[in-house]
């Protein structure tokens, strides 16, 4: 999954209190970070797996997950192990290859506990209101949405786990009004006997470009049966609608340029799919891209087969 980017204007401005009030720190992080000899082909290779066939990256992935559980315990290890786990869900490559990604990440995690965010230490307990580290959070995600085991003795586990219950009972009745390139309004509550499938995207995503044609295939296969997809992107129009046109996708294609939608359904990477069935009940998500099979499976549980 693709983490988003600042709006234009929150750049802008994230750009300014960068520059008066962390430029030295920026500076120190603004490094490449050194890999030893071991750590080296690992990472070359994680920056590479997204060109390499689906059947290979399958592979890969798991290797890459054991390769990594043999790093000594350094900060670099779970950096890898983090870096890994979050491209191993962009597509369908085994849930045996989710499982060693998932047992390599918490066995770094482990070993290199890392603190609340804003705390120099972890050993003190946290608010309820604080959010755990991202490095929390994708465990607990392979764990809640890839249905792989691994667990930690650890409170920003436990909190990780209890953020994605909250963030999913959020989005159980969402309802929004946005228009598509073409200037139409569309209302989720007015969908009700329809079933919708949400999907959070932008152009500059490869991962969401690489799930487009599937949706397409999809759309023109189940649209007589009551499917309906929604593409949703923040981006502005004069950027979305010729990398539409050129890509002759015709589902609708909604523009949330102020990220209103964003934030109601707590899309903080992308691509983001979830699924409603007739009744407008939650009942399928995903957290990263989707082969057409996966999509099956989720429509599925909508009652569309």
């Amino acid at each position: 999954m693709i983490r988003r980017k600042f709006s234009r204007i929150r750049l802008f401005v994230a750009a300014l209190l960068i520059g008066v009030w962390l430029a030295p720190a920026l500076s120190a992080q603004s490094k490449e970070r050194v890999f030893t000899a071991d750590e080296k082909p690992i990472a070359d290779q994680l920056r590479t797996i997204r060109s390499l066939p689906d059947e290979v990256r399958a592979q890969t992935t798991r290797d890459l997950a054991l390769n990594i559980r043999k790093l000594p315990a350094t900060k670099n290890k779970l950096y890898l192990a983090t870096w890994l786990a979050g491209r191993a869900t962009e597509g369908d490559f085994g849930h045996d290859a989710l499982q060693e990604v998932a047992t390599t990440l918490a066995e770094a995690l482990h070993e290199q506990p890392v603190p609340w965010p804003g705390e120099k230490s972890g050993d003190g307990a946290a608010p309820s209101t604080r959010k755990p580290a991202r490095e929390y959070l994708e465990l607990a995600t392979l764990v809640r949405y890839e249905h792989v085991n691994a667990s930690l003795d650890d409170p920003q586990s436990a909190a990780a786990m209890a953020q994605l219950e909250a963030d999913d009972k959020k989005r159980e009745h969402p309802d929004f009004t946005l228009k598509d390139l073409a200037g139409k309004s569309w209302r989720f509550s007015d969908l009700r006997g329809k079933v919708v499938l949400v999907n959070f995207w932008a152009t500059w995503c490869p991962p969401c470009r690489k799930e487009m044609p599937d949706l397409e295939t999809l759309y023109e296969r189940f649209q007589a049966q009551g499917l309906v997809i929604l593409a949703i992107s923040d981006e502005e129009a004069a950027k979305v609608d010729p990398f539409i046109r050129e890509r002759k996708v015709t589902y609708p294609v909604l523009l949330d340029p102020g990220r209103k939608e964003n934030d109601l359904f707590i899309v903080d990477g992308i691509p983001k799919t979830f699924v409603y069935n007739r009744d407008g009940k939650f009942v399928a998500q995903s957290i990263d891209m989707r082969t057409q099979k996966q999509f099956l499976e989720m429509l599925a549980k909508a009652g569309i087969q």
